[in-house]
């Protein structure tokens, strides 16, 4: 089945935000012991900030599409948690548990990439050991092993490892 990258407009923050609701579920068994990933009143997580993916340059939101169907969500920024001089980074990535093994996640990543030549930077949180296996794979077979950095980040900027790859012109 294709996997299709679909750039997301203001209209369909909704359906954005309904996505963050089991993205943040399935984040917040690794905040067990603290206080984040308390849903509020209403049983709901709170609205993530899309403010700045509407309207911020080099900013944008995508659904992710598996065989027509809405399979996951990708937001691409500038914001560098290394502090380096890099172009893009991958903000927020998330696939639906059923799209997930299926390749779904590793074509969405890069057609993202093919669609930005430059610099890269991808961060995942220490504690989620499956996004990391995630993406050293797919960024290894992506770029080639000596454009790969990897750092271990802990201090205010980040926590965890920060994947730094070129992307070519």
């Amino acid at each position: 089945m294709s996997v299709e990258l679909i750039r997301a407009a203001p209209a369909e923050e909704s359906a954005l935000q309904n996505l963050f609701q089991l993205y943040i579920h399935d984040f917040s068994q690794l905040w067990a012991g603290t206080p984040r990933g308390d849903v509020n009143a209403l049983g709901r997580f709170e609205d993530y900030p899309l403010g700045e993916y509407w309207h911020r340059p080099n900013w944008t939101a995508f659904f992710i599409r598996h065989g027509g169907r809405l399979a996951g969500f990708c937001l691409v920024n500038d914001h560098i948690h290394s502090g380096a001089s890099l172009e893009r980074s991958i903000g927020e990535f998330f696939i639906l548990r059923k799209h997930r093994m299926q390749g779904v996640g590793r074509s969405a990543a890069e057609q993202i990439f093919n669609a930005y030549p430059g610099l890269w930077e991808v961060a995942v949180a220490r504690n989620n050991l499956k996004a990391q296996a995630f993406w050293r794979t797919t960024i290894r077979e992506y770029a080639a092993a000596s454009e790969i950095r990897e750092l271990d980040m802990q201090n205010a900027r980040w926590n965890g490892p920060v994947f730094q790859f070129k992307r070519g012109v």
